[in-house]
């Protein structure tokens, strides 16, 4: 590639700035303070004043992974339990002490949003506008790492349900639960049919007096056992420097197998699902409509719950499922626009005490934050994305966008191992930057596709925000982790990339 000299200048606060101190954070400074030179300064930045990101921010009742924590958890401290599935206090506590561990937890700057990042052509540095306690400072850094997650903190997905402005109960947004909120006794209608939705059901009929949950399009629904007999075989024969790393290959495999055979042979995944889901229903819920999705498995992502229980749930009598759309909402309850659906589902006509709006979370990149090259504002939904972490046009900069079909550790990491491979080259042929480049020519005829290949009603709202992904190259959207790994580590990264030279002292 074309390397072009610029205006050396030493002056910097850190090498790197980490932006977040969730998983993908986390992983990343890992990466950076074991890959990277000896000497590399670091620094995080987190919003909010503890570690843990999603995990530590969400406190709805029965909150939990939907990927196996094998590989949602990190390569470099392996999941040890045999529970595969885990709540998100047990994560949180796994995040704060593999952080802790490693003395990550030292170089975070808690309650430091990030507002604004510009980079400047003629320093080669970022410049980052910072909000600490109320009072904005500015830091700079050669590199910006951001590992923001991938939805609003703030503000939840803008859904329209009808008249329910005229609810006298409580409304509540999984996203924002209060934390004091007494459900014993009450009954509740939660709309939605995603992962949030599905974990809610079970959890909120332990103490609530009813819970159903309302939906306007179903989704699939996996059951997976906590620890299957195999895992607890591996774990009890194998030592733990062994058995962890073979769990995390298996359920690798097994994500990758099964997300394959579902995208090959989708009628056959399609009876396979109904068959497994048709075996734990209770007599009384019918299959169809209620788990017959209008779409191929795997075109959204799909739900799991752990050990069946959502089944137990709704054999239990505690809690039903609905299907229909919201014709109104009233003072004390719902009306569906078909009248079969409505007398079907009595109970949530009327009495409803709560209405819970797992609606989905509103998608936005860099945590909002506003990204400018020499003062121009940088548009990420009309760029390019380089091998799924860099912004055409925006240099010194990797955004992790984690799988939407496999663990979103698997895709930090990969974007963590790539990130400090460029910044190792940079640094042993003396390159200040370097910036994703497409020539105009090619941008035209590149063929536009989505970042995200899922076809859910949250992912659709924000496709203007995101970037795109194209046809061929570089540009390509990353799909597989043994691939992006593979390319991350040994792969030719030059492709794509411009990069521009420090000038000599």
């Amino acid at each position: 590639m074309p390397n072009e000299t610029m205006e050396k200048d030493t002056r910097t606060d850190y090498d790197v700035i980490i932006v977040g101190a969730g998983i993908a954070g986390i992983n990343g400074a890992y990466r950076v303070q074991t890959q990277l030179p000896e000497g590399t300064s670091y620094a995080i930045l987190e919003s909010r004043d503890a570690i843990g990101g999603t995990w530590d921010l969400f406190k709805y009742p029965g909150i939990r992974s939907d990927s196996d924590l094998h590989t949602f958890g990190f390569p470099w401290r392996p999941w040890k339990e045999q529970r595969a599935i885990a709540d998100g206090e047990s994560i949180v506590k796994y995040i704060r002490e593999s952080a802790a561990m490693y003395g990550i937890d030292q170089k975070i700057k808690f309650r430091h949003k990030l507002l604004a990042a510009d980079w400047r052509s003629e320093l080669q540095r970022w410049r980052l506008s910072v909000e600490h306690n109320g009072e904005k400072k500015t830091l700079t850094s050669r590199f910006l790492f951001m590992g923001t997650g991938y939805y609003d903190y703030q503000e939840p997905l803008e859904v329209t349900i009808p008249g329910l402005e005229n609810f006298k109960g409580t409304i509540v947004h999984p996203q924002f639960w209060p934390e004091d909120l007494d459900y014993t006794g009450k009954k509740v209608v939660v709309i939605g049919s995603g992962a949030t939705a599905i974990t809610l059901l079970p959890s909120l009929a332990d103490k609530a007096s009813h819970v159903a949950m309302l939906q306007r399009s179903p989704s699939y629904l996996l059951s997976l056992p906590s620890a299957s007999p195999v895992e607890k075989l591996i774990s009890w024969i194998l030592p733990a420097a062994i058995g962890t790393k073979l769990l995390r290959w298996r359920w690798l495999f097994i994500g990758w197998f099964f997300f394959n055979f579902c995208r090959a042979f989708p009628r056959a995944a399609r009876a396979i699902l109904r068959l497994r889901t048709q075996s734990m229903l209770p007599k009384n819920v019918p299959h169809d409509p209620h788990f017959v999705p209008p779409y191929n498995p795997w075109e959204q992502r799909m739900c799991v719950c752990p050990d069946a229980d959502f089944f137990d749930a709704l054999a239990s009598g505690k809690t039903s499922i609905a299907t229909g759309h919201i014709k109104t909402v009233t003072a004390d309850g719902i009306q569906l626009t078909d009248p079969a659906a409505q007398k079907l589902n009595p109970r949530i006509t009327s009495g409803v005490d709560i209405i819970v709006t797992a609606t989905g979370l509103k998608i936005l990149l860099a945590g909002g934050t506003r990204l400018s090259v020499d003062g121009t504002p940088i548009d990420a939904g009309s760029k390019f994305l380089w091998r799924g972490l860099m912004l055409q046009d925006v240099p010194n900069a990797a955004f992790v966008i984690g799988y939407t079909n496999a663990s979103w550790t698997l895709g930090a990491d990969a974007t963590a191992q790539l990130f400090t491979r460029i910044v190792n080259h940079m640094a042993a042929e003396g390159i200040a930057s370097c910036v994703p480049t497409l020539p105009p020519h090619d941008a035209a005829s590149m063929e536009k596709r989505p970042t995200l290949n899922l076809n859910s009603t949250y992912v659709k709202k924000a496709m203007d925000a995101l970037p795109m992904t194209g046809d061929r190259g570089p540009w390509v959207a990353r799909s597989s982790y043994y691939r992006d790994f593979w390319n991350a580590k040994f792969g030719d990264f030059r492709d794509g990339l411009l990069f521009r030279r420090a000038a000599s002292a």
